[in-house]
């Protein structure tokens, strides 16, 4: 069996905006199940005022985090493909529980794997831009009849709203998840905080092969 060795895949600002938007996620669920009445632990008005302005935060950062993708080319990491798709499907259906090795190997110039690319990939164009819209609708509701959007209904914005909620907890949960399944179980965390990924060093191998077209 090969030893370990580290490659350095995540910059400081991937690994900020990681868990910045990590922690963003946690405090904007718990203000806004708290607005919704599921438990109180601010108050309603404190965790109303606390929720517009980590929604607000979160969108700025979010439009940063877009101009990075695209000023520094790292749009390319989520370019979606089906090579290898159903063997990562199946590794984590079965294989992972039978010790078998991951099919796709991680890459400096691919980080993610075909399933992790369709799943940020929704994430972040699809998911979080509902999301916030909704947010911001929901936020600008008394401005609706001035800017001609009286057609709307409060009631089917804060659905879509809390429906996207669900569904970034769900992800936030599996996501979680997801981080034990290295060699370690915190393995993936502690690269997400030194930026240096373990990998075996024929996987090393591999890549320098690729790169260099050999």
């Amino acid at each position: 069996m090969n030893g370990m060795t580290k490659i350095y895949l995540y910059t400081r600002y991937e690994r900020f905006w990681h868990w910045i938007q990590a922690l963003l996620i946690v405090l904007l669920l718990v203000t806004g199940l708290e607005v919704h009445g599921a438990f109180t632990l601010l108050g309603f008005k404190r965790a109303a005022a606390w929720h517009e302005t980590l929604g607000v935060t979160w969108l700025v950062l979010f439009a940063f985090f877009v101009f990075w993708l695209f000023t520094t080319g790292q749009w390319k990491q989520y370019i979606p493909t089906t090579r290898k798709l159903f063997e990562v499907i199946r590794y984590y259906a079965v294989g992972i529980f039978r010790g078998e090795p991951h099919p796709v190997r991680k890459r400096p110039d691919a980080k993610h794997n075909p399933l992790q690319r369709l799943t940020y990939l929704g994430l972040a164009a699809l998911l979080l831009p509902v999301q916030m819209i909704s947010g911001l609708l929901y936020w600008t509701y008394n401005q609706w009849p001035a800017w001609g959007l009286g057609f709307l209904s409060l009631e089917a914005v804060a659905v879509v709203h809390m429906a996207c909620a669900f569904a970034i907890l769900i992800f936030f949960v599996v996501h979680v998840y997801m981080t034990t399944t290295g060699h370690t179980l915190t393995a993936h965390v502690a690269a997400m905080f030194t930026g240096w990924e373990e990998v075996e060093e024929g996987e090393v191998e591999d890549w320098e092969r690729a790169r260099k077209g050999a």
